[in-house]
């Protein structure tokens, strides 16, 4: 994490506190954070306190300032596809079991068909839950009671899904009754902001040869929170097939394709761009342009050898990202890494050098929002049905914009600027 990271976010909540006051709040709308790819919610490592959202500080009892706002985590499948997210994340707030659709699910064949996975609850009334499910976040979910929604990396892609669910149903037609897929539920979400997330997918699924057994190694290491926080290096060199049978994953193979810029291209065709929504978004970069004079902060270890077309990891990039990050894979040098790869092939998605520069998991270009979509840059008034863009913020890896390891302290800011924006609404 830059050391910059404070300074640069609390410029930028200034400028966001000088076009809109939070004082008086216009809105005191709920607001729902959603975790990424390989995400958990706050029942995961409950006995060592770490939060995905904080790491050892807590984002979420920060925006909810002593409980004047209502503020919640939730808990979706950490790999899973963003229809399946969805509709888990729909049924978390609202209430009732979770159903993915009967078309969906016989169409796709995921999840083994499992439409009703048993068990997977929420009861919108507390005093009638002989089942003793969850609670839901907030039954009373509707236009008349609309809520805000944060998504993070693939967190971000998943809101984008519910909104499409929840306004124009499913393009399979009858789900099986179940009322998501309805559609015409215009007004339910006031605003969807995105933090560091694959709009238009990521090279590291194209440019990473053995992608599958990475991903697995980095859920083993989310799973030893104590390990990622220490920082060796040796789990990324540890064997993919002890690691891919400690880590079985369904589905994995629907998840890959669609971060990936092809499988994002689709996506981006079907979740449309609400005209009734406020979009946000916020990008992060945590690699430098080569240079052979050493005149930057790179990981001279990885990339001991640059040259300024290409992009290298920042010597304070979590250390699990940086191998697939610059120029080369680490340590074989025969693949070309984020930092370098291009594609050029007929029929999909052009990659160029504007994709260079990432966050070590997500390029900086997808942040900004959804190609073809309408994009402008936030200046202190926000436009509905367009992507407000809020800016990148340079020296941040994908992790440190959650304030993982343990330094929440310094992405506070962050929050608080989107707070102030939100609830100005």
């Amino acid at each position: 994490m830059s050391r910059s990271f404070s300074r640069v976010a609390t410029l930028l909540l200034a400028a966001a506190l000088a076009g809109v006051q939070p004082v008086l709040a216009a809105n005191n709308d709920p607001l729902v954070l959603v975790p990424g790819f390989l995400g958990f919610g706050p029942e995961k490592f409950t006995n060592i306190g770490f939060r995905y959202w904080g790491g050892f500080d807590d984002i979420v009892a920060h925006m909810q300032h002593g409980g004047a706002r209502r503020v919640m985590a939730a808990s979706v499948s950490p790999i899973a596809t963003n229809w399946d997210r969805a509709a888990e994340l729909y049924y978390q707030i609202k209430g009732g079991c979770v159903d993915y659709g009967s078309r969906h699910s016989a169409l796709h064949g995921h999840r083994g068909g499992v439409q009703k996975p048993a068990g997977k609850c929420w009861a919108a009334d507390p005093a009638d839950n002989p089942e003793h499910y969850p609670v839901a976040f907030y039954p009373a979910w509707d236009a008349a009671h609309p809520i805000h929604l944060v998504g993070h990396s693939q967190g971000g892609t998943t809101i984008r899904a519910l909104i499409e669910l929840l306004e124009h149903g499913s393009p399979n037609g009858d789900e099986g009754g179940a009322d998501l897929y309805a559609g015409g539920k215009v007004n339910w979400v006031t605003s969807a902001t995105t933090l560091s997330a694959p709009h238009n997918g990521t090279t590291l699924r194209d440019a990473v040869a053995d992608f599958a057994p990475m991903m697995l190694r980095w859920a083993r290491l989310i799973d030893n929170v104590a390990l990622m926080a220490a920082g060796p290096p040796a789990p990324w060199l540890a064997s993919a097939p002890a690691v891919a049978a400690a880590s079985p994953i369904a589905d994995f193979d629907l998840v890959q394709l669609e971060m990936a810029p092809d499988g994002a291209r689709a996506f981006n065709r079907w979740a449309r761009t609400s005209p009734h929504v406020y979009y946000y978004s916020v990008a992060t970069l945590a690699t430098e342009a080569g240079s052979a004079l050493y005149f930057n902060g790179t990981d001279r270890l990885i990339a001991p050898i640059q040259r300024p077309a290409y992009q290298y990891p920042r010597g304070d990039m979590m250390y699990v990202f940086k191998p697939a990050a610059g120029e080369w894979i680490y340590p074989l040098r025969v693949q070309h890494g984020m930092g370098a790869y291009t594609q050029t092939a007929r029929g999909r998605v052009r990659i160029d050098s504007r994709w260079f520069p990432n966050d070590g998991v997500v390029n900086t270009f997808s942040m900004k929002g959804p190609a073809g979509h309408p994009q402008r840059t936030w200046n202190g008034a926000s436009v509905r049905g367009a992507w407000n863009f809020l800016g990148t913020y340079k020296g941040v890896d994908h992790f440190d914009i959650l304030g993982w390891p343990g330094a929440a302290e310094s992405a506070y800011p962050v929050y608080d600027r989107i707070g102030a924006i939100i609830y100005g609404l």
